[in-house]
């Protein structure tokens, strides 16, 4: 007699949030006792943000539904607009597929939508990355989605005990480990950079002289700070721009303010000299580590910086409040959004050559503990709090 498998269907809404579960995609769709319903939402889907959608099919995956919900703007008010069109899409979308568990990833504003359209309609929430600390919308978001959630699959013991005193069923709440760190496994193992990023991926910019060593800047708007953006963008140019270091540089997400910090490099390039400076919107997961891993220095506040830099040792320095009280290890440097504040940092991590790789975020091996949780936990939609 065949057993039926259960249907998990996972939502990327935005570019990170794939290299965040591409194991768990894996891992997923290779279980005998599942089956992989991917809906790919959002930014993932627009080419002026890295659209994702041939990486991901490349990859062996195939997209059972597509939604096209950004809301132009770049505003606080977009941002809800398009959160709110995804809930009215999702909620189809779900309708149709009829999934045993819905999974959510991580904290940007737009996951709620599919924490929304799935607990409302009764279909059981897997919420991977809840319970870490970070500030702006995503720290509301990112706890949002944890009292919608059923399931709780996080990164670390703290972001465990943070989620348990919220209130959830202790026997949901399992720390898995980020699966972003199984990338980072693999690439710390075999860490080297075996492609030309310039030749792979195009850009513009600079054609820099890369291969004597370079920085890689990441940085994106803080949603409670839009207004700053294109200034706080503007600091960080002149910082990298006397340093006169070769640097990658990546577009940021869409979020409120992100027109802002997409202004301040175009308006910096066209009457500064950024001939150091070579930029990108995306990179495959895997590539992008490895140019991380390769690189003296990352810059910025993405996530990365936290997450993925501690486990290869990078050096980073990471920019202002985005980032804020999320655990780190000893990688880190935190600066203002100060030119010369900035470049000190830099320089001082440029001494640094590389750090221990650090396990905050896990071990490496999430997806597959993911997958086998998602096989056999106990389906449920009905919650109270505990206390």
């Amino acid at each position: 007699m065949l057993m039926n498998k259960r249907k998990i269907c996972v939502v990327v809404t935005a570019r990170p949030s794939y290299a965040r579960i591409k194991t768990v995609l894996s891992a997923i769709q290779n279980h005998p006792s599942l089956e992989l319903q991917l809906v790919l939402a959002g930014s993932a889907l627009l080419s002026r943000y890295g659209d994702v959608s041939k990486t991901i099919e490349k990859d062996g995956f195939s997209i059972v539904e597509r939604i096209y919900n950004v809301i132009e703007g770049e505003s606080p008010t977009s941002m809800a607009k398009t959160t709110g069109m995804a809930i009215m899409e999702l909620s189809t979308v779900f309708y149709n597929l009829k999934p045993d568990i819905v999974v959510t990833i991580a904290d940007r504003f737009e996951t709620i939508a599919t924490s929304i359209a799935s607990s409302y309609q009764n279909i059981p929430l897997a919420h991977i990355q809840g319970g870490e600390v970070t500030g702006n919308i995503d720290e509301k978001v990112r706890h949002a989605n944890t009292k919608l959630a059923d399931i709780h699959l996080v990164a670390s013991n703290d972001a465990m005990q943070r989620v348990i005193k919220m209130g959830e069923n202790k026997d949901m709440v399992i720390n898995t480990g980020c699966p972003s760190m199984d990338l980072a496994r693999e690439v710390f193992l075999c860490p080297e950079l075996d492609f030309d990023p310039i030749i792979k991926y195009g850009g513009v910019g600079g054609n820099i002289n890369w291969k004597n060593g370079y920085i890689v800047v990441m940085q994106h708007p803080v949603t409670t700070e839009f207004k700053k953006s294109k200034a706080h963008i503007e600091e960080t140019l002149r910082a990298v721009s006397e340093l006169n270091i070769p640097t990658f540089w990546f577009w940021p997400n869409v979020d409120a303010g992100s027109d802002g910090t997409s202004n301040g490099i175009r308006g910096y390039r066209e009457n500064n000299d950024t001939s150091n400076i070579h930029f990108f919107k995306n990179m495959e997961p895997d590539d992008f580590l490895r140019l991380i891993i390769n690189s003296k220095c990352l810059v910025g506040n993405s996530s990365v910086g936290i997450r993925e830099s501690a486990f290869l040792g990078v050096p980073v320095v990471n920019i202002g409040s985005r980032q804020n009280r999320r655990q780190r290890a000893s990688n880190v440097v935190d600066c203002e959004y100060s030119k010369n504040d900035i470049k000190n940092s830099i320089e001082f991590q440029l001494k640094n050559t590389r750090y221990d790789s650090e396990h905050i975020y896990g071990d490496g091996y999430a997806g597959k503990k993911i997958a086998n949780i998602l096989a056999k936990i106990d389906l449920i939609f009905h919650k109270t709090i505990v206390y």
